[in-house]
């Protein structure tokens, strides 16, 4: 199953709730594309739900990377949200945990912009 993206507004923060696998191929077209489409509405609060993605491959960090960028670079600020076990690993192992503000709470992420 490649990945599931809804797109949801609390408050000024659009949360992005993703769910499967992003992986090479459809996975990170679709994450790109749900992303590209927030920035270009004007969304700059962006904060990444990975609580439902069960895998993520070497492409799909890189797409987690482009996204960082495409939102940074529109003045914005792009999070993460409920990182499981192996997720939180391949961000440590990357040193990509410093580049991304992590949170496991919802309301506390929302706050946090």
């Amino acid at each position: 199953m490649s990945a599931k993206l809804t797109s949801r507004q609390v408050g000024d923060v659009t949360v992005i709730d993703a769910a499967g696998r992003i992986t090479l191929g459809e996975g990170t077209s679709s994450l790109r594309e749900t992303i590209r489409n927030a920035v270009g509405a004007g969304q700059r609060k962006v904060l990444l739900n990975l609580g439902e993605v069960n895998y993520i491959d070497s492409s799909g960090i890189g797409e987690l990377v482009s996204a960082f960028t495409t939102v940074t670079n529109q003045g914005g600020q792009l999070k993460l949200l409920h990182l499981n076990k192996r997720i939180q690993d391949l961000l440590q192992i990357t040193k990509l945990y410093t580049v991304f503000e992590v949170h496991d709470d919802e309301a506390a992420a929302v706050r946090s912009f």
